[in-house]
Protein backbone atom coordinates (compact mmCIF):
# COMPACT_ATOMS: atom_id res chain seq x y z
CA UNK A 1 0.00 0.00 0.00
CA UNK A 2 2.85 2.12 0.62
CA UNK A 3 4.11 1.88 -2.47
CA UNK A 4 0.98 2.95 -4.28
CA UNK A 5 0.83 5.55 -2.12
CA UNK A 6 4.68 6.66 -2.84
CA UNK A 7 4.00 6.31 -6.58
CA UNK A 8 0.86 7.57 -7.61
CA UNK A 9 2.13 9.59 -10.29
CA UNK A 10 3.80 6.53 -11.57
CA UNK A 11 0.54 3.87 -10.97
CA UNK A 12 -1.28 6.98 -12.53
CA UNK A 13 0.70 7.13 -15.82
CA UNK A 14 0.37 3.12 -16.18
CA UNK A 15 -3.02 3.40 -15.93
CA UNK A 16 -3.12 5.83 -18.48
CA UNK A 17 -0.97 3.78 -21.14
CA UNK A 18 -3.11 0.61 -20.67
CA UNK A 19 -5.62 2.66 -21.27
CA UNK A 20 -4.16 4.24 -24.50
CA UNK A 21 -3.72 0.85 -25.75
CA UNK A 22 -6.95 -0.73 -25.22
CA UNK A 23 -8.05 2.04 -27.39
CA UNK A 24 -5.53 2.04 -29.85
CA UNK A 25 -6.49 -1.89 -30.60
CA UNK A 26 -10.18 -0.82 -30.34
CA UNK A 27 -10.04 1.76 -33.21
CA UNK A 28 -7.84 -0.30 -35.26
CA UNK A 29 -9.83 -3.31 -34.59
CA UNK A 30 -12.84 -0.94 -35.86
CA UNK A 31 -11.11 0.44 -38.96
CA UNK A 32 -10.08 -3.41 -39.92
CA UNK A 33 -13.83 -4.54 -39.51
CA UNK A 34 -15.06 -1.51 -42.01
CA UNK A 35 -12.08 -1.79 -44.61
CA UNK A 36 -13.16 -5.86 -44.48
CA UNK A 37 -16.82 -4.45 -45.23
CA UNK A 38 -15.47 -1.92 -48.01
CA UNK A 39 -13.65 -5.35 -49.66
CA UNK A 40 -17.17 -7.26 -49.32
CA UNK A 41 -19.45 -4.61 -50.87
CA UNK A 42 -16.61 -3.74 -53.60
CA UNK A 43 -16.60 -7.68 -54.45
CA UNK A 44 -21.03 -7.64 -54.21
CA UNK A 45 -20.41 -4.99 -57.31
CA UNK A 46 -17.43 -6.89 -59.37
CA UNK A 47 -19.39 -10.04 -59.26
CA UNK A 48 -22.37 -8.28 -61.11
CA UNK A 49 -20.24 -6.67 -63.17
CA UNK A 50 -18.83 -9.64 -64.52
CA UNK A 51 -22.75 -11.24 -64.35
CA UNK A 52 -23.34 -9.06 -66.55
CA UNK A 53 -19.91 -9.12 -68.87
CA UNK A 54 -21.15 -12.92 -68.95
CA UNK A 55 -24.71 -12.31 -70.43
CA UNK A 56 -22.93 -9.75 -72.69
CA UNK A 57 -21.84 -12.76 -75.74
CA UNK A 58 -24.61 -14.22 -76.03
CA UNK A 59 -27.19 -11.41 -76.17
CA UNK A 60 -24.21 -10.43 -79.15
CA UNK A 61 -24.59 -13.23 -80.94
CA UNK A 62 -28.50 -13.31 -80.68
CA UNK A 63 -27.99 -9.50 -82.55
CA UNK A 64 -25.52 -10.89 -84.71
CA UNK A 65 -28.08 -12.87 -86.50
CA UNK A 66 -30.22 -9.82 -87.42
CA UNK A 67 -27.01 -6.87 -87.73
CA UNK A 68 -24.14 -8.77 -88.72
CA UNK A 69 -22.77 -5.87 -90.55
CA UNK A 70 -22.92 -3.52 -87.11
CA UNK A 71 -19.70 -4.43 -86.98
CA UNK A 72 -18.51 -1.15 -85.37
CA UNK A 73 -20.99 -1.89 -82.21
CA UNK A 74 -19.71 -5.01 -82.01
CA UNK A 75 -16.18 -4.19 -81.75
CA UNK A 76 -16.95 -1.53 -78.91
CA UNK A 77 -18.92 -3.95 -77.55
CA UNK A 78 -15.59 -6.06 -77.48
CA UNK A 79 -13.04 -3.75 -76.48
CA UNK A 80 -15.49 -2.56 -73.47
CA UNK A 81 -15.78 -6.01 -72.03
CA UNK A 82 -12.08 -6.62 -72.37
CA UNK A 83 -11.61 -2.94 -70.90
CA UNK A 84 -13.32 -4.19 -67.96
CA UNK A 85 -11.34 -7.33 -67.53
CA UNK A 86 -8.68 -5.79 -67.09
CA UNK A 87 -9.33 -2.88 -64.64
CA UNK A 88 -8.57 -3.43 -60.92
CA UNK A 89 -8.92 -0.26 -59.03
CA UNK A 90 -12.10 1.18 -58.42
CA UNK A 91 -11.93 4.10 -60.66
CA UNK A 92 -11.03 1.62 -63.26
CA UNK A 93 -14.09 -0.30 -62.97
CA UNK A 94 -16.17 2.70 -62.77
CA UNK A 95 -14.34 4.05 -66.28
CA UNK A 96 -14.97 0.59 -67.47
CA UNK A 97 -18.64 0.35 -66.89
CA UNK A 98 -18.90 3.37 -68.20
CA UNK A 99 -18.10 2.25 -71.39
CA UNK A 100 -19.60 -1.48 -71.30
CA UNK A 101 -22.68 0.79 -70.62
CA UNK A 102 -22.55 3.17 -73.34
CA UNK A 103 -21.55 -0.41 -75.31
CA UNK A 104 -24.92 -1.85 -74.89
CA UNK A 105 -26.48 1.45 -75.31
CA UNK A 106 -25.71 0.87 -79.15
CA UNK A 107 -26.48 -2.63 -79.03
CA UNK A 108 -29.90 -2.16 -77.81
CA UNK A 109 -30.60 0.82 -80.17
CA UNK A 110 -30.44 -1.58 -82.54
CA UNK A 111 -34.01 -2.91 -82.12
CA UNK A 112 -35.39 -0.27 -83.60
CA UNK A 113 -33.63 -0.54 -86.93
CA UNK A 114 -34.09 -4.31 -86.66
CA UNK A 115 -37.53 -5.27 -85.39
CA UNK A 116 -37.11 -8.15 -85.60
CA UNK A 117 -34.74 -8.68 -83.03
CA UNK A 118 -37.18 -7.73 -80.37
CA UNK A 119 -39.71 -10.88 -81.57
CA UNK A 120 -36.50 -13.35 -80.63
CA UNK A 121 -37.80 -15.38 -77.82
CA UNK A 122 -33.55 -15.60 -76.71
CA UNK A 123 -32.78 -11.51 -77.27
CA UNK A 124 -35.98 -10.94 -75.55
CA UNK A 125 -34.93 -12.98 -72.19
CA UNK A 126 -31.46 -12.19 -72.44
CA UNK A 127 -32.44 -8.25 -72.25
CA UNK A 128 -34.61 -8.98 -69.19
CA UNK A 129 -31.59 -10.61 -67.35
CA UNK A 130 -29.47 -7.63 -68.17
CA UNK A 131 -31.93 -5.36 -67.18
CA UNK A 132 -32.42 -7.32 -63.69
CA UNK A 133 -28.82 -7.37 -63.63
CA UNK A 134 -28.45 -3.42 -64.25
CA UNK A 135 -30.97 -3.04 -61.12
CA UNK A 136 -28.23 -5.49 -58.97
CA UNK A 137 -25.37 -3.10 -59.93
CA UNK A 138 -26.91 0.00 -59.15
CA UNK A 139 -27.83 -1.60 -55.43
CA UNK A 140 -24.66 -3.50 -55.25
CA UNK A 141 -22.97 0.36 -55.98
CA UNK A 142 -25.23 2.40 -53.87
CA UNK A 143 -24.69 -0.33 -51.53
CA UNK A 144 -20.53 -0.09 -51.85
CA UNK A 145 -21.28 3.78 -51.94
CA UNK A 146 -22.83 3.87 -48.44
CA UNK A 147 -20.14 1.91 -46.68
CA UNK A 148 -17.09 3.70 -48.37
CA UNK A 149 -18.68 6.74 -46.80
CA UNK A 150 -19.11 5.01 -43.34
CA UNK A 151 -15.44 4.32 -43.81
CA UNK A 152 -13.75 7.54 -44.63
CA UNK A 153 -15.60 8.97 -42.35
CA UNK A 154 -14.64 6.71 -39.39
CA UNK A 155 -10.70 7.64 -40.81
CA UNK A 156 -11.15 11.29 -41.05
CA UNK A 157 -12.70 12.02 -37.72
CA UNK A 158 -10.25 12.17 -34.37
CA UNK A 159 -9.28 10.10 -32.66
CA UNK A 160 -9.26 7.43 -35.17
CA UNK A 161 -7.65 9.66 -37.62
CA UNK A 162 -4.76 9.26 -35.40
CA UNK A 163 -5.18 5.33 -35.51
CA UNK A 164 -5.49 5.22 -38.67
CA UNK A 165 -2.64 7.36 -40.22
CA UNK A 166 -0.41 5.02 -37.75
CA UNK A 167 -2.07 2.04 -39.52
CA UNK A 168 -1.46 3.34 -43.12
CA UNK A 169 -5.53 3.30 -43.84
CA UNK A 170 -6.82 5.96 -46.17
CA UNK A 171 -10.03 7.09 -47.34
CA UNK A 172 -11.58 4.71 -50.33
CA UNK A 173 -12.73 5.96 -54.09
CA UNK A 174 -16.18 5.72 -54.52
CA UNK A 175 -17.54 3.98 -57.19
CA UNK A 176 -18.75 6.96 -59.21
CA UNK A 177 -20.79 6.67 -63.13
CA UNK A 178 -19.36 9.15 -65.15
CA UNK A 179 -21.66 11.77 -66.63
CA UNK A 180 -22.02 10.22 -70.02
CA UNK A 181 -22.62 7.38 -68.60
CA UNK A 182 -25.46 8.76 -66.66
CA UNK A 183 -27.80 7.74 -69.68
CA UNK A 184 -27.78 3.62 -68.58
CA UNK A 185 -28.91 1.03 -71.02
CA UNK A 186 -32.74 1.49 -71.74
CA UNK A 187 -33.66 -1.73 -71.59
CA UNK A 188 -37.03 -1.57 -73.14
CA UNK A 189 -38.42 -3.43 -75.64
CA UNK A 190 -42.51 -2.71 -76.07
CA UNK A 191 -42.77 -0.79 -79.25
CA UNK A 192 -44.75 2.34 -78.04
CA UNK A 193 -45.00 3.70 -81.45
CA UNK A 194 -47.33 1.55 -82.60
Amino acid sequence: MDFLKKNRVVVGIIGVLVVLIIAFFTIGNGIVKQENQVDSAFADVDTQLQRRNDLIPNLVSTVKGYASHEEKIFTAISNAQSAMSKADTVSDKAAANDQVSSALNGLLRLQVSYPDIKADKQFTQLADELAGTENRIAVARTRYNDVVKSYNTKVSLFPTSIVAGMKGATKKDYFKASASAKDTPAVNFDDSSK
